[in-house]
């Protein structure tokens, strides 16, 4: 382990951003009606908005975690900090939605900078049996970002503007900066080569997949342009994609250092919660829209309004979070992930059936609580055990896997959740094909309501597509082994090659086994 005199105030300096960055990966959900009546824009362009910051986010992850590893966590943090920040001040200004997405993938980009390096650092300074309570901070950030987010933006949305949902990042990435700059220290570096083609593979093969998927429906599933059609995209992003996996297989065979180290996968925990969080990811980013359309298009409300519907899960979320944690260093975490995986398909089962014209609104309060319930016991659990057991050479390498893998499911449960979305609305409003009663003739607001039913239908069918996803992440959380003891993890970090300007005195108690949890 590489000691720190505060590791703490260290990790407290990095959640700030984290919890930026998250937050921008759901804050858009609940804007997205009124961005569309702003820019005159439909909803597939709208849902772009949030496609395009994922998809810029999810495909250099693997890459930035190792960059994290050669030039430092904290250096690649702040670069990638000051790109998220400047980004954000374009989403403001934009004025169409063309530009608004190009801003949003920027934006996105800067985030896939900063991301590895928190979990990097947790893996690095904390030893695996202390290191709970870390990712418990580091699971409750995430549940709650993703959960605050549909609710910050709300009341931004309904007092300033939807622009302000990303201006308010400019103040808060000032503060990151200050407190990352003065608490964070440089951690010791490790030289990598870089996987050059796999970037360029894994990145054309996401994007010709999750172009496919979302814009199917657009395109009625058939032709793109001449002889381009959407089949043929999502055929040759999986073709490509498992070319990519080849090359990966090639590469380390021959010596090389692959940007998807696949030894990684040999670990079965690793490979199980990789899994697990791709289903969490997924799931995370296709419910609240929805939810969101129907709140606001079938009841009516505001977005403060529809977004305070989510305060009983944010708060249960927040306050489980840490509580869990402190306990998964000495109980199996396979048992509270797949508990609140579960509870939070049930959760979503629930809400599905409540979506109705004429469920009383308070009704969607309950099964709001049941999801933050499945938050707190679903983040620090998994975090946790997948990412016990890997030594400090490879904390950049698997953080990147792992959220990679997390971003993929976003991007996927976007790309899928419009497609859905859209199809079940052509299929409910055959008068209003292709979802154009989201944006036409609504303004964000109400449907005539003649059409509340099939509507709500609609969205009540779009539910039930993350509330299966997320069954099959806790089938593969429910496969985790017991986590292993970590023997002499002081020394498996190799000497610093840069300046450890944090560094302690090495105590005996540091570098005692980690007692594996029962």
């Amino acid at each position: 382990m590489e000691q720190v005199a505060k590791p703490w105030p260290a990790l407290w300096s990095l959640v700030i951003g984290f919890f930026m960055i998250l937050i921008d990966s759901t804050i858009v959900s609940v804007a997205n009606p009124r961005i569309m009546e702003g820019l005159n824009a439909d909803i597939n362009a709208v849902i772009w908005v949030t496609s395009a910051y994922l998809l810029a986010y999810a495909v250099p992850l693997l890459i930035t975690g190792r960059l994290g590893d050669r030039f430092g966590p904290k250096n690649l943090y702040l670069s990638g900090l000051v790109v998220f920040t400047l980004a954000s001040l374009w989403c403001g200004l934009s004025g169409d939605v063309g530009m608004l997405i190009a801003a949003r993938a920027v934006q996105g980009f800067g985030a896939a900078m900063m991301t590895p390096q928190t979990m990097a650092v947790i893996t690095r300074i904390f030893p695996p049996d202390r290191r709970g309570a870390a990712m418990g901070l580091w699971g409750a950030t995430a549940g709650m970002a993703i959960l605050v987010g549909p609710i910050l933006g709300g009341v931004l949305v309904d007092g300033l503007g939807w622009e302000w949902i990303f201006f308010v990042n400019v103040p808060i990435g000032l503060i990151g900066f200050l407190l990352v700059t003065r608490f964070v220290p440089s951690l010791a570096t490790h030289s990598h080569k870089f996987d050059i083609p796999g970037v360029v593979l894994s990145a054309v093969g996401m994007f010709l997949l999750v172009f496919g998927i979302q814009e199917g429906q657009t395109y009625h599933w058939g032709t793109v342009v001449g002889p381009v059609t959407v089949w043929g995209l999502i055929i040759a992003g999986i073709v490509v994609l498992g070319l990519f996996v080849v090359w990966q297989r090639i590469l380390e065979r021959r010596g090389g250092e692959p940007l998807l180290p696949l030894g990684l996968f040999k670990e079965r925990n690793f490979s199980l919660g990789n899994a697990t969080i791709m289903a969490v990811g997924f799931t995370i980013t296709a419910f609240p829209l929805p939810t969101i359309f129907y709140y606001q298009v079938v009841r009516g409300l505001t977005p403060t309004q529809s977004a305070l519907l989510m305060i009983p899960m944010a708060v249960i979320s927040g306050v489980m979070a840490p509580f869990v944690g402190k306990l998964i260093d000495r109980v199996n975490p396979r048992w509270f992930a797949a508990f609140g995986l579960v509870c939070l398909s049930v959760a979503l089962f629930w809400t599905g059936a409540l979506l109705t014209p004429d469920t009383p609104i308070w009704m969607f309060l309950l099964p709001s609580a049941l999801q933050g319930v499945a938050n707190g016991f679903i983040w620090g659990p998994v975090s946790n055990a997948t990412t016990r057991n890997l030594p400090p050479r490879q904390a950049g390498a698997g953080s990147g896997v792992f959220n990679t893998t997390r971003q993929i499911g976003a991007v996927l449960g976007s790309a899928a959740i419009a497609s859905l979305i859209q199809a079940r609305l052509a299929a409910e409003l055959p008068a209003l094909p292709g979802g154009a009663p989201v944006g036409e003739g609504t303004g964000g607001g109400q449907l005539p309501e003649v059409l509340h039913a099939g509507f709500s239908t609609a969205m009540a069918q779009s539910v039930l597509l993350p509330a299966f996803a997320i069954l099959l992440g806790a089938v593969a959380a429910l496969l985790f082994g017991k986590p292993k003891a970590i023997q002499d993890w002081g020394a498996q970090a190799p000497g610093p090659q840069a300046a450890d300007t944090g560094a302690a005195d090495a105590g005996a108690a540091d570098d005692a086994s980690a007692a594996a949890p029962k």
